[in-house]
């Protein structure tokens, strides 16, 4: 018998986020060994199971899931069990670690790195999403591993940050793992499994059973991933707050972005700070500081940018940029111009190091 398929017979009769995994492998540590147990009736099934789980464990075996192998093996989605040396080491030792993760892409990014989780609303403000993308562009470029949820929102701006930068980020899935969710990321999941990164789930594919409670269950995954968990803006009640009672619970470090307290986006992340479950986070150095690390010098850049080298049109567009980010209606309305002048301006600033470009097509001055 492949041994995987005793794995994937007992992580579908347990469940996702079972809260006795690790006292269930520490009682069984070889699945196939438990199958043939209950099998020749020499053993019950293992008291810290619940009913349902314990029946389904009696009702099949691991050749049914001989199916489910062969599909995974024919689609490209690997399997990873904790027999498997690329399994993520922060995940053993979790009292609900996850018995199986299905993954595309290349998992050889889970281990042996640092790893900063990124997490938000799903409907941040133009302020959530400058914070989110722009701490994450500087961890990216430091060679850490930004770990989230590839949602919308805030999650989807960490790992746009890593792609631009450059380095693996880990995105784990609320969905079976041959769904993307929400379908608008696909372009991103691509980008992330093709730059070395690695796209994780506990439910297969075709996963059959019930989504609801699937999201929450994941978000354990990000904060046990993560070294230090970052909030970038959330609201009071929200999913990102469960993430953050994760941590917590795994013991990890826990940054918020302070926001305006007259902003609803906010309100979670200054609860955070206002309560001491968070500590400040206003720059990529506060995260490196908690990894222990410092920052490693970048490449020289090029030229200090002079507003003398750049098209009158250039200078115009660049008289009215600042650290708040602009889209280009904001700027037509500023400068007078079309907005076909303003693209050019703005594509222009940007090849001469004036200026940025953020998600959305908004602007900032350098």
């Amino acid at each position: 018998m492949d041994k995987t398929l005793a794995w994937l017979w007992l992580a579908d009769a347990v469940g996702s986020a079972c809260q006795y995994a690790r006292e269930l492998l520490d009682l069984w540590p070889d699945p196939e060994a438990l199958y043939e147990a209950l099998r020749s009736g020499s053993e019950a099934p293992p008291f810290c199971l619940s009913e349902a789980a314990a029946r389904q464990l009696l009702d099949t075996t691991p050749f049914d899931y001989e199916e489910r192998l062969d599909h995974c093996l024919l689609t490209g989605v690997d399997i990873l069990t904790p027999d498997d040396p690329a399994y993520p080491a922060r995940m053993r030792d979790l009292p609900d670690m996850p018995l199986v993760l299905y993954t595309t892409g290349d998992r050889a990014c889970l281990n042996d790195r640092r790893y900063v989780g990124m997490v938000g609303t799903r409907r941040p403000g133009a302020y959530g999403r400058q914070a989110a993308f722009e701490i994450s562009l500087e961890l990216a470029k430091q060679g850490v591993v930004v770990v989230s949820g590839l949602a919308d929102g805030l999650d989807s701006e960490g790992h746009r940050a890593a792609v631009q930068a450059g380095t693996p980020t880990i995105a784990f899935l609320g969905t079976a793992i041959d769904v993307t969710y929400p379908a608008a990321n696909a372009a991103l999941r691509r980008q992330i499994e093709e730059g070395g990164g690695v796209v994780c789930s506990e439910y297969p594919p075709h996963y059959p059973g019930k989504t609801k409670g699937t999201f929450l269950a994941r978000n354990r995954l990000i904060a046990a991933q993560a070294e230090v968990l970052c909030v970038a803006e959330a609201r009071l009640r929200s999913g990102t707050l469960n993430t953050v009672g994760h941590a917590e619970r795994y013991g990890r470090p826990v940054l918020a972005v302070p926001g305006s307290i007259y902003s609803a986006l906010s309100q979670g992340t200054n609860e955070l700070l206002r309560t001491h479950r968070a500590e400040m986070l206003c720059r990529a150095s506060d995260v490196l500081e908690q990894l222990g690390t410092d920052a490693q010098p970048q490449a020289e850049e090029t030229a200090e940018f002079s507003p003398q080298d750049v098209s009158e049109d250039a200078r115009a567009v660049y008289e009215k940029l600042g650290p708040t980010a602009q889209g280009v209606d904001a700027l037509c309305a500023a400068t007078g111009l079309p907005a076909g002048r303003v693209l050019a301006a703005c594509t222009e600033l940007e090849l001469f190091g004036g200026a940025q470009v953020l998600p959305g097509r908004r602007y900032i001055a350098l």
